[in-house]
């Protein structure tokens, strides 16, 4: 799988059923050249006049399966992050 291919897998949360949204972005580690995290927008949360948005950074390790149409993951939602 193309880390470009995950751009079309929808993100559910196991812990809640909850929809999460679309992968808008992924954290790698220039290191080693592995993935880090996946990063999905806020819902209700866009870009704001400063180009702020809310986003939810899934590690890696809280990803539970990757399938054709679906990324299933384990993560507790109140733990968010802004990104510039």
């Amino acid at each position: 799988m193309r880390i470009q291919d995950l751009f079309r897998k929808e993100v559910i949360n196991l812990r809640t059923g909850e929809r999460l949204g679309f992968v808008s972005d992924v954290e790698v580690d220039v290191c080693n050249g592995c993935l880090v995290a996946i990063v999905v927008p806020e819902k209700g949360h866009g870009f704001t006049l400063f180009g702020k948005c809310e986003e939810i950074v899934i590690p890696w390790r809280e990803i539970q399966r990757i399938g054709e149409d679906l990324i299933l993951v384990n993560i507790d939602t109140r733990c968010r992050t802004a990104k510039n």
